[in-house]
């Protein structure tokens, strides 16, 4: 295989990769702002403190990194630009490489949210992929001489259509909600069975006696044995929601949510709650009174903020308590509406696109 084949190969592998990954998180724009506010989190008690000052700009930044992976993807395949393509591309991948090693290493944020909710890595394994496509890059690279000089003019017109669906996708996403839900909480999906383990949990139990290591597949009950560690036989049957909770000064309340019918109006956070359609909101609150279903305002605050919230819009509806890891998970719109039959989430809507009371109660019908 000559030269030019191999370098092609790694044009469309590397170009590929980082379109799929790009695509996945262009997806989910707000996703990728939420991964990236938790490294300058932990990067601004770490490093430096004002890597604090970039929280407020994570969704900008998040945009430019996810809409760049996917441009960028494609002009290395389709040959534009190749010597600048595989500079940026280099330089992006040193700073992927970066917050992989940082997570994996220091074990800080516990995914880096490399193909979104799509696929999870674990660190590591995001670090030994962000390696190989850093190899790979270092390749072209160092035979950029060897690659395409001139662009021809189709390309450059692809690119350009590219970067604008890119960031139309991207701003449809943010002002709406993800076009895919990969999260545990998509329609369709039943929370309290989500909260289950698929299958009985299989365990082998290591153990010690002396010298000698002995791995039994249930805890012994012979005496002598020095436990050494337990490891997990199956883990994709782990429950896919572990941190689901709803309370009040009542205590918890999650089996509440998961009974009758029930309209969930969620806030992460109601210092930054939108309130373009706070109005819309209120009507549809409003119009369930009466209708056989719950109104649930479940927001990341204290109980006397949100009792206040609920008494200053006079809302008469049930204020519960919730984390705001949870809540982000749930909901990529702050406020939005989840619908809920017996635990199973029916719909879920941007606050943009708040349905009215007949569009609810047709999910009851």
């Amino acid at each position: 295989m000559n030269k030019q084949a191999v370098l092609w190969i790694l044009r469309l592998l590397v170009g590929g990769l980082f379109i799929f990954s790009g695509l996945i998180k262009v997806n989910d724009p707000v996703g990728t702002a939420i991964k990236l506010e938790e490294y300058f989190d932990v990067f601004s008690n770490d490093i430096a403190g004002f890597f604090y000052y970039f929280k407020p700009f994570a969704l900008y930044i998040g945009v430019v990194l996810v809409v760049a992976e996917v441009v960028l993807g494609v002009m290395l395949i389709i040959g534009v630009k190749l010597k600048q393509t595989v500079w940026a591309l280099g330089l992006m991948i040193l700073f992927f490489t970066f917050l992989t090693f940082y997570s994996a290493y220091f074990n800080k944020v516990t995914d880096c949210g490399c193909f979104g909710d799509a696929i999870k890595l674990t660190p590591w394994e995001s670090f030994y992929k962000d390696i190989i496509l850093l190899v790979m890059i270092s390749f072209l690279f160092i035979f950029r001489k060897d690659l395409p000089e001139e662009t021809p003019k189709w390309a450059s017109a692809t690119s350009i259509i590219t970067l604008v669906l890119s960031l139309g996708i991207a701003y449809w996403a943010i002002q709406n909600l993800p076009f895919i839900d990969f999260r545990a909480y998509k329609n369709g999906v039943s929370i309290p069975t989500n909260m289950q383990p698929s299958a009985p949990l299989q365990y082998k139990y290591i153990m010690k006696k002396g010298e000698e290591t002995v791995i039994f597949d249930q805890y012994p009950t012979e005496e002598g044995y020095e436990f050494v560690e337990m490891v997990l036989q199956n883990p994709d049957a782990l429950p896919k929601i572990s941190d689901f909770a709803a309370w009040n000064n009542e205590g918890d309340q999650s089996e509440f949510l998961f009974v009758g019918n029930k309209v969930v109006i969620l806030s992460s956070n109601m210092t930054k709650m939108s309130e373009a359609n706070l109005d819309e909101l209120t009507a549809l609150v409003k119009s369930m009174e009466g209708a056989p279903v719950d109104v649930v305002f479940m927001a990341a605050a204290t109980q006397e903020e949100i009792d206040a919230f609920l008494s200053k819009n006079n809302w008469s509806v049930i204020g519960l308590q919730a984390d705001a890891t949870v809540v982000k998970t749930i909901m990529r719109a702050n406020p939005g509406v989840m619908i809920l039959k017996d635990g199973v989430v029916m719909e879920k809507y941007h606050h943009n696109n708040t349905p009215d009371a007949t569009d609810v109660l047709d999910f009851f019908l």
